[in-house]
């Protein structure tokens, strides 16, 4: 049941996403999943070029490597635009686990990493709790800017038509404009505050 919500909260962001005209030019979409191990299911690419996979549950929870991968792919996404000269929007990392990381996964190097890097603003990192998540590693971890925060019940539909609205708002602010995520369909969460992208 969760994991259906989930997939189709995926399936509705998606469709908000590709069918906003400004938003389906200026935002790129990766996934990655992880379990026992990590996998970049959906390189970074334009709505057009992407296919939103189907979840399923499986294995562990090999928490700190898949960020650790998705931090990668953030810096390596922005080298490449810079090489290529192109402008680009900060990049959003957001984490949803409803798991507790398994033994030697390296969550305080991990935390270290987020709040140095939020700090400095190379991206904005949005841990989300779902039933079952342990939200003290969560609150470890979170950046600045963005707090951790445990999704009510199984609100995905929610979730992701508040995160279709805030890349809107985003991609369509200009550069140092201050945007407030705080009116959205998620409105009554203390973590969609002011953002300055």
């Amino acid at each position: 049941m969760k994991l259906d919500l989930l997939n189709q909260g995926l399936q509705d962001f998606y469709k908000e996403i590709v069918s906003d005209e400004t938003t389906s030019q200026r935002l790129e979409l990766s996934i990655i999943t992880f379990n026992d191990y990590v996998k970049v299911v959906q390189e970074p690419a334009l709505p057009e070029n992407v296919t939103i996979p189907m979840l399923e549950a499986d294995g562990d929870t090999a928490l700190a490597d898949a960020v650790n991968e998705a931090i990668d792919k953030v810096e390596a996404r922005k080298k490449w635009y810079k090489e290529t000269g192109q402008p680009y929007y900060r990049p959003w990392i957001i984490l949803m686990t409803d798991g507790v990381p398994n033994k030697g996964q390296d969550i305080d190097s991990l935390a270290q990493r987020i709040k140095r890097d939020t700090a400095a603003k190379k991206y904005a990192f949005l841990p989300v709790g779902v039933e079952g998540a342990d939200m003290d590693v969560l609150q470890k971890i979170e950046g600045s800017g963005m707090k951790a925060t445990m999704l009510k019940g199984m609100r995905f539909a929610q979730f992701f038509k508040w995160l279709s609205a805030s890349m809107g708002t985003v991609t369509k602010a200009e550069e140092g404009q201050e945007v407030n995520f705080s009116e959205g369909a998620m409105g009554d969460d203390e973590w969609m505050e002011i953002f300055k992208i």
